[in-house]
């Protein structure tokens, strides 16, 4: 091999030890076999709602809230759901005072094991809003900001806790609000 094809080689390989993953990156991006850095569990509300334009008031001003709407018949996964919240509650540690667990509930009885968290009445547009029995995160300012859908079963009730939990830790140690 004469000098001339050797320098030349050597061009094309570091040429192509730059443009190769270049070229990579772009099709990897533009076919989507790649999924972004999410690491939320619940679903991020995307479209600006909050208290005030579902047509009630902030209850609890400069507090994260946990909202939940059990249903009319509060079953066993209802009863799991408020033990699950008020356990997620607990374990947020030093983070617990800047939250809140308010129960909504548009008839005036109270399932046994939501006795002792607040209670409110929510508007139409609220319980809309709430519909399925999710449970909503609410940030100090009435925002709605994460939902969690309905699950079915003990062990997906306390992974969904976990998720919560995760979740909220997450925004309150990032939060300089509430």
């Amino acid at each position: 091999m004469n000098s001339l094809f050797k320098s030349r080689l050597s061009l094309i390989l570091v040429l192509v030890a730059f443009i190769l993953p270049v070229i990579l990156a772009k099709l990897v991006l533009d076919n989507h076999w790649y999924q972004g850095g999410v690491t939320n569990k619940g679903v991020l509300i995307n479209e600006p709602v909050n208290y005030s334009t579902l047509g009630m008031e902030n209850p609890h001003k400069g507090l994260w809230q946990v909202i939940y709407m059990p249903p009319a018949n509060c079953n066993t996964q209802c009863q799991d759901r408020l033990y699950v919240i008020k356990q997620s509650h607990t374990a947020l540690g030093k983070y617990r005072d800047r939250v809140t667990p308010v129960v909504m509930q548009p008839q005036a009885t109270v399932p046994q094991t939501a006795q002792d968290m607040p209670v409110m009445t929510p508007s139409s547009a609220m319980a809309s809003q709430l519909a399925g029995g999710e449970i909503v995160i609410v940030d100090p300012m009435g925002n709605l900001v994460m939902r969690y859908a309905t699950v079915s079963g003990k062990d997906a009730q306390i992974a969904q806790g976990k998720d919560l939990l995760a979740d909220l830790r997450k925004m309150l140690k990032l939060s300089r609000i509430g």
